[in-house]
């Protein structure tokens, strides 16, 4: 045909969008996984920081005061009592996993495992406050008398340092050291 011209304008114009469109594509395919590794990512940084701090912190504490129990004051306290519960936003615990260490100046790192409500020379009783139920757990609205035997490892005489160790199976431990005072009676506030 005569005055017909060709001309490849309107194709480069049309292979640009294309090439365009597929940059786009490709730029949001990639920016999609970015985006997804960042989040999976910031995910389990989370976790990371919510199980360091779980594993960092007591769950325990011990509410009121650590008694000493003499069945005769001039033998020596045979026993520790105290009561414990959980501290605000911990998890229940599992008290047949937990451990109680005693120790003092003349005795051994000695451990003591769950016994329910029977305290003797390697167990210690945890029983529901107030009452004579065992305790094999703890929820936040519970506390738990826990007593440790020393029959068969020692004595605590007047003025006798200790170490007191609860080992929670989650959390850190939680340790105390007190001294008993200068004289024995039935009952001690340690």
């Amino acid at each position: 045909m005569p005055g017909y011209r060709y001309s490849d304008d309107a194709f480069t114009g049309l292979e640009a969008a294309i090439v365009l469109i597929a940059f786009v594509v490709v730029a949001a395919v990639f920016s999609y996984v970015v985006l997804g590794a960042g989040f999976y990512t910031t995910q389990k940084s989370q976790e990371t920081v919510y199980k360091s701090v779980e594993q960092a912190t007591s769950n325990i504490q011990i509410v009121g005061n650590i008694y000493g129990i003499a069945s005769v004051a001039s033998s020596g306290i045979t026993n520790i009592k105290f009561t414990i519960s959980l501290t605000p936003g911990a998890p229940d615990a599992d008290l047949t996993k937990m451990t109680v260490m005693y120790s003092s100046d003349d005795v051994s790192p000695v451990i003591f495992n769950y016994g329910g409500a029977t305290a003797d020379a390697t167990h210690f009783s945890a029983v529901l406050s107030g009452t004579a139920t065992p305790a094999p757990s703890i929820s936040q609205t519970q506390q738990v008398d826990v007593q440790v035997s020393l029959a068969g490892v020692t004595k605590l005489v007047q003025n006798k340092r200790y170490n007191l160790e609860v080992r929670p199976i989650k959390g850190s431990a939680y340790s105390l050291s007190r001294m008993t005072g200068p004289n024995v009676f039935k009952t001690n506030v340690l």
